[in-house]
């Protein structure tokens, strides 16, 4: 096991397996795509009409962001840095006690298909289109970055053709989520987490037998210094503490889960809010044992070359390569079981993109052609989302020369959602919590947090720092010459120190960079008045997070925001008019056939409140029905 100067080659039965793994997956599009009559409406293809069981739509969940990036770096990840990145699974639990308790119920305040409508309603059109960019370059870095690095890590160890991977990848997610839509995602993403944790319970299994059992890997992983969670050190550019993993981690997955479209999509297709808890509680626990498998196997991997690092020895190139290289060293003597890795790599990819693609085609066409012709028919706006799609599909293959440049895929990935999802969450933080932003400062906030932290990120790759890992060991390696040290490195000029700080906590960084900024501009450009406020658009900390306060301590917390209890009488008049009359006047808000504000004006009562209330008509004398607030009008 230590003297490892090579391994075994992809055999026609592992060109088999994945053969079979991408032709199931291509499959389940064609079905879907033909079944019912096809994907005719946009409802449909975007959100399956909203009659998704909780279930399929919570594997996709797991499936959509735990990729090949999970699969490739997190081993790796283990294998040089130590298991202190296993505590992701506590971030997770926060995470969905966050989404839980804020953005789902916000979210399904509304039947929404993009998630920005929510910025237009609470601040106006142009933050709409700033979150529409912060999302779309997000997801197109990322997906590039998903498509490319599982080509290059099999194309250096199995030997498959580089490009060849990444169209193979690409051509086939972009077909059957063009033609099957939602539904096809869902249930190829079901069949994907299966392949994906078949492979690494395969690696897990394999090797601890080779290595005489888990217990005997985890005894050598520790000797080598690699069991190492309780770094409590409050330090924030150390590169993983129990801090910047557990809360930096927290706000990392909550930009992607929390506001993010792709996430977003599949909360609303089952229909109501209490599915979508179901349905994200489900995916958490999925999470939780994808990680902790992903790092397991990591353990085995470290333990099984802690007397020959195949890094070091030049075996391979890069870290990311290290699981494939390890998985042809343990299964190459059994034809199919390297396919049936390779397979679970492909299909954590596909899963990403097809799920990203589909949620870019539905910003797309809610955010932008609606926008330019809100009066398209149904039937041409289905088609032009699926022409969306196709479209995207072809850009993010184009990206992969971009992500060529990039290094290691864990840290890349998560530093993309925190430089572009952390912005993101303070935007629509800003709306959620503090009544006095304007749109001004909701667009100032959001782009100097990206430019600040996008500054920080950059710094980090002209001078990395040191992040001093435990050290490995060629002692066994055949074959292997100790190489020449090289001369020394000039120091870094004193501005590095400030590049230093963690990837784990951009997205902390970039949500208060966007929460202290978009506030002060607020304040400066004329602030947003409490008492303006939607209470349909707006929470408060008290809501979202104390439960067990008391109601006036609850209103308390909306800082001005006029409470439920204030709000008295709802009048709905023939022309779509809703007016909520409260204690400080009556407030109009203008609705159009998709039932979006149009414009607020906010009319003071007189003495006629009352008569008014007891007349049937607002105290602009027109007729109405009044009803205890939050009733909806009478169909």
């Amino acid at each position: 096991m230590a003297s490892v100067d090579g391994v075994g080659q992809f055999a026609a039965a592992d060109y088999v397996v994945v053969g079979v793994c991408l032709a199931i997956s291509t499959g389940i599009g064609i079905y879907h795509a033909l079944a019912g009559g096809g994907q005719k409406t946009a409802d449909e293809f975007l959100l399956a009409d909203r009659k998704m069981h909780p279930f399929p739509v919570a594997v996709s969940l797991l499936a959509s962001f735990i990729s090949a990036i999970t699969v490739l770096g997190t081993p790796a990840e283990i294998y040089i840095h130590g298991t202190a990145f296993w505590l992701f699974a506590f971030a997770y639990v926060g995470v969905l006690f966050v989404v839980w308790r804020i953005f789902i119920p916000v979210f399904y305040e509304y039947e929404i298909t993009s998630v920005n409508e929510y910025l237009e309603r609470r601040f106006s059109k142009p933050v709409r289109y700033v979150g529409t960019g912060l999302f779309f370059l997000q997801m197109i870095l990322y997906l590039g970055i998903v498509i490319y690095a599982p080509a290059l890590a099999l194309n250096a160890v199995t030997g498959l053709s580089l490009w060849g991977s990444v169209l193979t990848i690409g051509i086939v997610c972009t077909f059957y989520t063009t033609i099957g839509g939602m539904k096809a995602v869902l249930w190829t993403d079901v069949f994907q987490v299966g392949v994906m944790f078949a492979g690494f319970f395969a690696v897990i299994i394999q090797g601890s037998i080779e290595l005489g059992g888990l217990g005997n890997a985890w005894q050598i992983a520790q000797e080598g210094g690699r069991i190492d969670f309780w770094d409590f050190r409050v330090n924030p550019t150390i590169r993983h503490t129990f801090w910047s993993v557990v809360i930096g981690g927290t706000f990392t997955w909550t930009s992607t889960y929390g506001v993010n479209q792709s996430q977003v999509q599949r909360y609303l297709s089952v229909g109501t809010q209490r599915r979508a808890n179901w349905a994200l509680g489900i995916a958490v626990v999925g999470m939780v044992l994808v990680v902790s498998s992903a790092c397991l196997a990591g353990v085995v991997m470290y333990a099984y070359y802690a007397k020959c690092d195949p890094y070091t020895a030049g075996y391979v190139d890069q870290t990311d390569q290290l699981i494939p290289y390890f998985v042809l060293d343990l299964f190459g003597k059994y034809p199919g079981l390297p396919g049936l890795f390779t397979s679970s790599v492909f299909s954590a990819a596909l899963s990403t993109v097809s799920s990203g693609l589909n949620a870019l085609a539905a910003v797309t066409g809610e955010d932008i052609l609606k926008a330019y012709k809100p009066d398209i028919s149904e039937k041409k706006y289905a088609l032009a989302i699926k022409c969306f799609a196709c479209f995207y599909g072809g850009v993010c293959i184009l990206m992969t020369v971009l992500a060529s440049q990039i290094g290691g895929i864990l840290q890349a990935a998560l530093s993309i959602f925190g430089i572009v999802g952390g912005p993101l969450l303070g935007l629509f933080s800003l709306g959620i919590f503090f009544p006095w932003a304007n749109s001004q400062g909701a667009i100032g906030g959001s782009l100097i947090a990206l430019g600040m932290t996008f500054w920080v990120a950059t710094g980090a790759q002209l001078y990395p720092a040191d992040t001093d890992p435990p050290p490995l060991s060629t002692e066994q390696c055949v074959n292997y010459t100790m190489p020449t040290p090289g001369p020394t490195e000039a120091d870094p000029p004193n501005i590095a120190k400030f590049y230093a700080l963690s990837y784990s906590w951009y997205a902390f960084f970039a949500w208060g960079t966007c929460i202290f900024f978009g506030l002060l501009i607020s304040f400066a450009t004329g602030h947003q008045k409490a008492k303006d406020g939607d209470r349909t658009v707006q929470l408060s900390v008290g809501d979202a997070f104390c439960c067990c306060l008391s109601r006036e301590a609850k209103d308390a917390c909306l800082c001005g925001v006029p409470s439920e209890d204030e709000i008295k009488l709802t009048s709905y008049g023939e022309n779509g008019y809703e007016v909520k009359m409260t204690p400080n006047g009556e407030r109009k808000f203008d609705h159009d056939d998709t039932g979006e504000v149009k414009h607020t004006q906010e009319v003071y009562h007189n003495d006629a409140f009352e008569d008014a209330a007891e007349a049937g008509t607002d105290s602009n004398g027109d007729e109405g029905e009044f009803k205890e607030f939050p009733s909806e009008p009478d169909a």
